[in-house]
């Protein structure tokens, strides 16, 4: 039953009126309502209403027809609100304001300047002269560009007598097209580029060959507005998954020169104009303008969607359904198949190692693409971001990192979660949120109450993204059981503390570090999370990690301006913090800078710190004892790392290229531009640097092996232009897990 009734309209009107049709203002504040609340048949009933208070409440949207022709103040502060569009049905609203809308970001505003013609004030500011810009100006560009798209490109394709089918399929064509290659005004606000020059298009097409209008701005995103998430059971996921071709045969190397790389490299590099956001994708977010920014993408966020499994109705819509499946990733042909026998594993032309022989092949196992936008097979440009191994619950995963996890890896990126089985290829559980954009997963384990109050210990399952916000999961339950609204700009990793169970430390685009404590659910999954911390940064945490001497007292992160230290000890009474001491490391001129992007971050063992870049095609590994003295006095100090060693690497200028490390067999792993995963051996040289006079190695460490990416094909046709974003090892290095740039997650088992 509705919240709303007209004995409730009359009552909450500004004065109380006796019927409906005299209301002018009123007060829906602080009721809770939710979409679904607001009854259009009632409302059409309030003729005259002139101000609407719907702030504090829970709205993620406005239903399309409420017929309130005279509203001229609308207040939606703090709310859920995802879309704005619908706002165009109240075309006399001078006065607009939703603050406290997480997901609203800049492209909203200037959606509703669009719309609302007679707007004045949005958000408590006057926007009279930018709004006309947008309507005239913007407009008048926007058109011209699509006008000279469609002459250039698409006039010539369609035949003087078109039949009905040729016009929906060069529309379609078009419409794809113009969105696609039509770029005007900043990065940031490329959202609303794409959605008015989809609409102009469309005008334009309407217009010229007399096709239907399309009235609605993205029909393709309609649902049901109380389906927001979605789980798949196994069976469904691996449906789900693409079939990738390999073809096993050896591939050259092209090492890349200074500035060069490939297009993406050139393009998204150091960009000047550009909102960060994520690295090189998202959407639906943005943040203040750096000169040295990535690119954000112009992918509009949709509304999540529920998709029913195939084991029957979902009982929550966070819920995975359970089930097996057997079905493999990635298939041979046969001529592949009998290649494959043949040379038993693939090679994969490892590098050459300091004494001159070749280390042991790895066997390519699976080539997955289990995280498309909306299952697509088409999808070949959601980036993956992360991946961690899930702890084995029987095996004490704080006490022996060389048995703490199994084969099964949690992995992210786009609007899904998978759960891999490494050895099978099987996708055990996806978890989808349609409105998201996934960047960090991370593992903990918490002894939760069960029935009959016995104790039982369970992994827990944080993942984060561009919403802000942290989803938990427990896994075993095939359950989300709760979320965290951590920051209101996007979280770009996160990790558990590996002391405390509960503390979770959140890195976001806010220039925030956030220690959290998410609590114990009880066997209703009732929790309660609670902020312990907050460390001011200058400039956006990329990556972050706690010293293992002292995990509870010192952080590290590497990010967009440098490299940083905190006191994160909760015996202080001071809640927020600034950093305690930064970093220099050496520039490319010989001297020393503080100011650098380290977008990769690591310890190899207590002391060794793995960290990338602050000059091009080099990976420095330095000491954490003897570069920071935690005797030292006072805050925001600069502090020189002591360098041990420089590791060789690709030169390319291309960021967000991360780094991770397999303390137990002393390994680090980093991907390049090329697709392909460098691994450094390091076991001969730790011991040198564990002494307290252990003298830096002079020449660059060459990596031990690089696994160059094998030729892919997908449809046909072969995949390039591969970056490998991360590389995860499991802690006995079995598996090593690649999650790149188009979409798939590469397998390896070390022979």
């Amino acid at each position: 039953m509705s919240k709303i009734t007209t004995e409730l309209l009359l009552e909450r009107a500004v004065p109380r009126s006796t019927r409906l049709r005299k209301i002018e203002t009123l007060n829906l504040s602080k009721l809770q309502l939710k979409t679904g609340d607001l009854d259009p048949r009632l409302f059409s009933r309030l003729r005259h209403l002139q101000k609407l208070d719907l702030s504090d409440n829970l709205l993620d949207k406005f239903p399309n027809s409420l017929t309130l022709p005279d509203l001229r103040v609308l207040n939606c502060n703090n709310n859920k609100l995802e879309d704005v569009t619908a706002l165009k049905q109240f075309p006399l609203l001078e006065e607009l304001t939703y603050e406290n809308n997480v997901y609203l970001t800049l492209n909203d505003d200037y959606k509703v300047m669009f719309l609302l013609q007679n707007l004045r004030l949005l958000n408590g500011k006057d926007i009279t002269k930018l709004a006309n810009h947008v309507r005239r100006v913007n407009s008048r560009k926007l058109t011209s560009k699509v006008t000279a798209h469609w002459e250039k490109f698409f006039r010539d394709q369609l035949p003087e007598k078109y039949t009905a089918e040729q016009v929906k399929s060069i529309k379609k064509k078009f419409l794809k097209s113009v969105q696609t290659n039509v770029v005007y005004g900043p990065s940031s606000l490329s959202e609303f580029t794409r959605w008015r020059v989809k609409m102009i298009a469309e005008e334009f097409l309407a217009y010229s060959l007399g096709l239907e209008l399309n009235t609605d701005p993205e029909p393709e995103e309609k649902m049901d507005e109380n389906e927001e998430e979605s789980t798949e059971s196994p069976r469904e996921a691996a449906e789900d998954v693409g079939q990738v071709t390999v073809t096993p045969s050896k591939r050259k190397r092209n090492h890349s020169k200074p500035g060069s790389g490939n297009k993406r490299s050139k393009s998204q590099a150091n960009t000047k104009e550009e909102a960060a956001v994520n690295p090189r994708k998202s959407s639906h977010v943005q943040d203040d303008a750096a000169p040295d920014k990535p690119r954000t993408s112009n992918e509009p966020a949709k509304e999540a969607s529920l998709e029913q499994g195939a084991e029957g109705t979902h009982k929550n819509g966070e819920q995975f359904p359970k089930g097996q499946s057997n079905r493999r990733s990635s298939q041979l042909t046969g001529e592949q198949k009998s290649q494959e026998q043949d040379n038993g594993v693939v090679s994969l032309t490892p590098v050459k190692n300091s004494k001159g022989k070749e280390d042991v092949s790895a066997e390519p196992l699976h080539f997955l693409q289990c995280h498309s936008k909306g299952n697509s097979r088409e999808d070949f440009k959601t980036q993956l971001w992360s991946c961690v191994f899930e702890p084995l619950l029987d095996c004490g995963a704080r006490k022996d990192p060389i048995v703490s996890s199994s084969r099964t890896v949690a992995t992210c990126g786009g609007e899904s979660i998978c759960l891999i089985d490494c050895e099978t290829g099987t996708v055990l559980k996806k978890y989808k949120v349609a409105t998201e954009e996934f960047f960090s997963v991370a593992w903990t384990t918490l002894t939760m109450v069960i029935s009959n109050s016995r104790k039982k210990s369970h992994n827990i399952l944080a993942a984060a993204g561009r919403r802000g916000i942290v989803k938990l999961i427990h896994v075993a339950a095939d359950f989300c059981y709760g979320e965290i609204k951590a920051h209101k700009k996007p979280i770009a990793t996160v990790c558990f503390s590996p002391t405390r169970e509960t503390h979770l430390f959140t890195a976001s685009y806010d220039k925030r570090i956030a220690l959290w404590d998410i609590g114990i659910p009880d066997c209703d999954y009732n929790f309660k999370a609670s902020q312990l911390l907050v460390l001011e940064a200058l400039s956006i945490p990329l990556r972050i990690a706690l010293v293992p001497t002292c995990s509870d007292q010192y952080l590290l992160a590497g990010c967009e301006g440098g490299c940083f230290a905190w006191n994160i000890k909760l015996d202080k009474e001071q809640k927020s913090r600034p950093f305690e001491a930064i970093f220099q490391f050496p520039d490319e001129d010989g001297g020393m800078t503080t100011s650098h992007r380290v977008d990769g971050l690591a310890f190899l063992n207590d002391d060794v710190v793995v960290s990338k870049s602050s000059k091009p095609g080099c990976i420095y590994l330095w000491s954490w004892s003897r570069s920071f003295d935690a005797k030292g006095k006072g805050c925001q100090r600069t502090v020189s790392a002591v360098i041990l060693a420089e590791l060789e690497w690709s030169t390319t200028d291309l960021s967000y290229l991360t780094l991770s490390t397999c303390p137990a067999k002393d390994y680090v792993f980093c991907g390049d531009e090329q697709g392909s995963v460098w691994m450094y051996n390091l076991s001969n040289y730790t011991t040198a640097w564990s002494s307290a006079k252990g003298k830096r190695t002079d020449k660059r460490i060459p990596p031990t092996q690089i696994l160059n990416w094998p030729e892919l094909r997908a449809n046909g046709e072969q995949l390039t232009e591969v970056l490998i974003n991360n590389v995860v090892s499991d802690p006995t290095f079995t598996y090593l897990v690649v999650l790149t740039s188009v979409n798939i997650t590469a397998i390896w088992k070390k022979s």
